[in-house]
Formats: C-alpha cells, structure tokens, sequence
C-alpha cells in the first residue's frame, strides 16, 4: 500500500530519526548532502563545519531536508520539509540550539561528524564553546507518504514469504 503521511506520522519520522539530507541551490548548483540533525518545534537543527553546503544556503536561504524511515524496499516512510535557513549566531540561541543537538539519542558507534566536541557525548562547560556554525531549517511546509506491504497483504488476504532466497545463474 503507498499512502500519505498524516500530521503525526510526519512528527514521528522527523522525531525518531537522526540522517537527514539537505537539498540547497544557488548560482546555478543544486547540492544534496547527509547530515545529522535534531527536530524540535518548527525547526531543523544542525551544526557543520564551514563548506559548500553553507557557502550555497548562505546565498540562497530556500532549502529542502529529506528524512526516511526504512525497513526494506517495501516498507518505508519518506518526509521532505521545505523552509528557510537561519544561521544561529546569539550566544544565547546557539547555545540553546547545541544543547537541543547533545539530546540526541545517537547510536553507540557514530560518526566524527555527530559528535560536537573533543568530549562527545558530554557537554563541555562552555557549550558555545564548540565551533563550527550552528544553524537551523525553519519549517515552512512538510509532507509524508510512505509504502508498506504488510497492508497490502492482510487487506487482500496474501501470505508473504520471508527468508527466501533467489539465485540467479548466468550459465
């Protein structure tokens, strides 16, 4: 069955996830790049490194951001959320801003880029003491849909196989 995303179907993706993709354009270059995030109200937090992405979404505020919640091929939620880019730059916002970002729920092994400083997973003293640029995404609009099989198959009584393998001989 594929299908849209109700309100809080939406909630649920942007909440349970942490990979998102950005989508930004300016002077003639789209760009699309993972990075990891938190959600909460309205916004899209991030911190980066100085680099393209920002050096585009800096140029053009507009940005896409891209989350999915994926099991297999046929069983998965997708969310794209529209909206503007705010670089946060007041002590006090970037400071609260990071610490939305240390309450992740992040997996035990992440990657170099996830942790904010030299003493991830705690939060130094000074959290504005961590570089790098802080932003968020000001959602604007936001949309789901997503596919799942498993409604296919006990709405029209089909039994689905698992744990099967197919190979495939070029002889």
């Amino acid at each position: 069955m594929l299908g849209k995303l109700n309100n809080t179907e939406i909630e649920e993706v942007l909440h349970n996830q942490i990979l998102g993709r950005i989508g930004c354009s300016a002077n003639d270059v789209t760009y699309i790049v993972p990075t990891s995030y938190a959600y909460e109200g309205n916004y899209i937090y991030a911190h980066s490194k100085n680099g393209k992405k920002l050096d585009i979404m800096r140029e053009n505020l507009k940005v896409c951001f891209e989350v999915e919640a994926f099991s297999h091929m046929a069983d998965w939620k997708t969310v794209i959320v529209w909206g503007r880019f705010e670089e946060i730059t007041d002590a006090l916002e970037r400071k609260n801003a990071l610490q939305i970002l240390h309450r992740r729920h992040l997996p035990l092994i992440p990657s170099e880029t996830v942790k904010l400083s030299q003493y991830w997973p705690f939060t130094p003293g000074d959290i504005n003491s961590i570089g790098g640029t802080v932003y968020r995404i000001a959602i604007e609009e936001k949309t789901g849909r997503f596919e799942n099989i498993e409604e296919d198959n006990a709405a029209s009584g089909t039994i689905e196989i698992t744990n099967t393998t197919l190979a495939y001989s070029n002889r």
